[in-house]
């Protein structure tokens, strides 16, 4: 019997991945390409929805060479939370000042509706409860109101699509405009049973959303990893190298995709204080470009300053609250690459896999034991928010500090510097846990995945800031596998999404005292 195979395409900031997994769960084969990130303005990213697409092909057609179409069973997306905007022909409208069609996707790191955010905030709408109380400029209905307030003539009343990113590739495959309800509860208010808050909408100025029963923004849903339309599209089979007809779940945010593609792992055997607990003992941290803090309930807790409650975002039939750090893995490359001895730095790790590795085993060596390598930045701190602080604090317009600099410039001082910066997040972590923990969640283990999770001190580091167990998946591309079962949930070749694709590397790493 021939090998059946799931794609899983995962857009994050800065690339395009995809993913061939068996049924097993196992990745068969991988293939990434890089995308543009345009910053016209300062806080103003952006980039192409078209560019996206092709990448997306390219990718695809590379990890399913020579494997035959009928193998694959089904395709799934997962992207980040960005604003795709299309007019009524379902092509790109500019979100820039140049008016460049283009440059047509908000992305989710745009801090341009900052105002907006605030002034969304002061009306003190009922639907804030479900986003911490505060609505972040991350978030969608903010950055609608930018465009209509400040690009009325070339983007909004062009438009006739707001798509979520990861909404947006899914009505690529299949021509199908039925939106995730990860996307739209998580990033647009969306609210089920009920659907759409027409008065909120109302309250901050777009009541024109309203129109056709909210066609522009989705006026269909369906839970993550539903079979949307018939499938694979005759020309975007084509695109992708695949069968028509080919199955397509509907997407996940990329991070909701690697919480799902670690959060139910098996742990058994690993003495873990999550072990023979509910599945609500976990927290998915989901550790790239930024990080993602995924905690689930039974029953919705609503905690100040954090994303949620969202029914069904992640897991079916259980309430997720999200919490963030906006920057994580840039803003360790922004201090690590911005110090005087960065030029030192390249020249001496030119022979290691990457510059962390070198890092790592440099502060080590000035520390003289692993044991002791947490002390080294005891007298240089770093406040980290130097994007803002999306959770608990809430507050976009925080910036970063560092105390405790010298005249120094050496490589040591950047390798303490790193060190630090890696300390401070993880201290982060620990400020979101706190908060999550006096709203009533009770959480004894954490699971990471992303870039991040593959540096071995950042995974260390929060291990002893938490004082938690840190769990790291077998597979490493998390969030690929979790991209995977969406479509493998769609295929039809399973019944329950929480349990496909679940293995579990066989060291979890435990809290170390120093």
């Amino acid at each position: 019997m021939a090998e059946v195979y799931y794609v899983g395409v995962d857009v994050g900031t800065a690339s395009v991945r995809a993913a061939l997994v068996t049924r097993e769960g196992l990745l068969k084969s991988t293939a990434e390409e890089p995308i543009s990130i345009w910053e016209p303005q300062c806080d103003h990213y952006v980039q192409s929805s078209t560019e996206i697409w092709e990448k997306c092909c390219t990718v695809v057609k590379k990890v399913t060479q020579g494997v035959k179409r009928n193998q694959v069973r089904g395709v799934g997306f997962d992207a980040t939370c960005s604003l795709v905007v299309l007019d009524q022909n379902l092509q790109p409208v500019p979100v820039t000042q140049d008016g460049d069609r283009q440059r047509n996707v908000v992305m989710w790191m745009d801090h341009r509706a900052a105002e907006q955010a605030a002034r969304i905030t002061n009306t003190g709408h009922q639907v804030l409860s479900r986003v911490g109380g505060v609505m972040s400029p991350e978030m969608q209905p903010p950055k609608l109101l930018w465009l209509k307030e400040n690009l009325k003539e070339s983007c909004w009343n062009k438009a006739a699509h707001f798509f979520d990113l990861p909404d947006f590739l899914s009505w690529k495959a299949t021509g199908c405009l039925t939106r995730s309800l990860c996307t739209l509860v998580c990033k647009w208010t969306y609210c089920p049973p009920e659907g759409w808050d027409a008065s909120f909408w109302t309250s901050i100025g777009l009541e024109d959303l309203l129109e056709n029963n909210f066609s522009k923004i989705g006026s269909a849903t369906c839970p993550p990893g539903s079979p949307l339309g018939d499938g694979l599209t005759q020309e975007a089979a084509s695109d992708l190298g695949l069968k028509p007809g080919t199955a397509v779940g509907a997407s996940l945010i990329d991070a909701h995709a690697g919480g799902l593609g670690v959060i139910g792992a098996d742990v058994k055997g690993f003495h873990l204080p999550c072990e023979d607990q509910p599945i609500t003992s976990r927290m998915a941290m989901i550790c790239g470009t930024s990080t993602c803090h995924m905690a689930i309930s039974e029953q919705p807790l609503f905690v100040p300053g954090v994303w949620g409650p969202c029914l069904s975002a992640m897991v079916p039939g259980l309430w997720l609250n999200e919490g963030g750090q906006s920057a994580t893995g840039r803003l360790i490359d922004h201090m690590v690459k911005g110090h005087a001895a960065y030029t030192q730095l390249q020249e001496q790790a030119r022979h290691r896999s990457n510059i962390y590795s070198y890092l790592n085993s440099h502060l080590s060596a000035m520390a003289n034991s692993c044991s002791a390598v947490d002390l080294l930045g005891s007298s240089l701190h770093v406040w980290p928010d130097f994007h803002g602080n999306r959770s608990p604090l809430a507050d976009p317009t925080l910036k970063g500090m560092v105390i405790g600099l010298s005249l120094s410039q050496t490589l040591d001082d950047l390798a303490v510097l790193y060190l630090a910066t890696v300390q401070a997040l993880a201290l982060g972590t620990l400020h979101i846990l706190e908060a999550m923990k006096e709203a009533g969640h009770d959480i004894r283990t954490l699971f990471l995945c992303g870039g991040l999770s593959k540096n071995p001190l950042f995974v260390q580091i929060h291990a002893n800031a938490t004082g938690l167990p840190v769990v790291l998946p077998d597979q490493m591309e998390a969030v690929l596998i979790g991209a995977a079962v969406l479509g493998a949930r769609a295929s039809q070749d399973y019944n329950d999404i929480i349990r496909l694709f679940l293995h579990l590397r066989t060291l979890p790493l435990q809290p170390r005292k120093t």
